[in-house]
């Protein structure tokens, strides 16, 4: 008994001791995400001089998504201020994004009322906001809609008077916020779910001396010892019945372990990294890929 309790003993205390190997599936790597066009489709507070680009609303919501899907701790949000130019291009214009993914939303319904209830001793009047919210997930790489739903939110607020004593207020402005976020909270989780369930995606930049330079790094979770599978990429068919180019499952050949890390921002982040497995073409980079199933 005496030796099992002293083997039992030592075992913990190597287990404590011994260093963890961090593979690609057991942690998190963030997804790259760009936050497109948020538009007003509505009519509300658009006057003679609207000015879209300054639109309150818009800028509403898209400050509301941005702040939930950062408290996620799942994404970096990149700030593009060519984003719908870039959208706006055919083909490689995705590619210049440098995001796995693109949001694009509207909101597609607003609406308030107030209400009052006037009685002998006493009134009350309530006020209430619904907003309608519409999110599109696309797939950067691909330019394909992954994600589409719509989604509405309420918020209200009353005041009461009692022989004239109680509270007294004009339109609360707040509710427009309260009732936007809502909507969007609806949504939310499942952008993050479509976002997280595909496999993330880097690609080789370039070989150097036998050392193999990837895109991404410490911000995307990327650390010393971390392996991920390369791929060599699958053929390209065309889908007649839809016109889209589909990508082809690709073929596992090798291993990348991350060396180091290096860069300042998300858009420059590289790693340096060593590579195991079969042999490709180091002149058509393009044709492979990295991920982390």
């Amino acid at each position: 008994m005496r030796l099992i309790a002293k083997f039992s003993l030592v075992l913990v205390a190597f287990m404590m001791t011994a260093p963890i190997c961090m593979t690609a599936q057991d942690k998190t790597i963030k997804r790259k995400v760009a936050i497109g066009r948020f538009s007003n489709e509505t009519q509300y507070a658009k006057g003679l001089f609207y000015d879209k680009d300054n639109d309150p609303m818009r800028k509403q919501a898209l400050d509301i998504l941005s702040s939930k899907l950062a408290l996620s701790g799942k994404f970096i949000l990149l700030e593009r201020d060519d984003l719908d130019v870039l959208v706006a291009e055919a083909g490689d214009g995705m590619n210049k994004i440098g995001a796995d993914y693109i949001i694009l939303g509207s909101i597609t319904e607003y609406g308030r009322k107030a209400e009052g209830q006037q009685k002998v001793f006493s009134s009350t009047k309530t006020q209430t906001v619904e907003a309608g919210v519409s999110i599109r997930l696309v797939e950067a790489s691909t330019g394909l809609i992954i994600y589409s739903d719509e989604a509405k939110g309420f918020a209200e607020t009353s005041t009461k008077q009692t022989l004239g004593i109680g509270g007294t207020a004009g339109f609360d402005a707040t509710l427009s916020d309260k009732a936007i976020s809502a909507a969007l909270s609806q949504l939310v989780e499942n952008i993050i779910n479509k976002c997280m369930d595909k496999p993330w995606r880097s690609y080789i930049l370039s070989v150097e001396d036998g050392t193999y330079i990837i895109s991404g790094g410490a911000s995307q979770g990327l650390a010393a010892g971390d392996v991920f599978n390369v791929y060599k990429k699958g053929k390209t068919v065309k889908n007649p019945q839809t016109g889209f180019n589909i990508e082809l499952p690709g073929q596992k050949i090798g291993m990348v372990t991350v060396v180091s890390t290096y860069g300042e921002t998300p858009e420059t982040e590289i790693s340096f990294c060593t590579y195991e497995g079969a042999g490709f073409d180091i002149n058509n980079l393009s044709e492979i890929y990295i991920s982390d199933k």
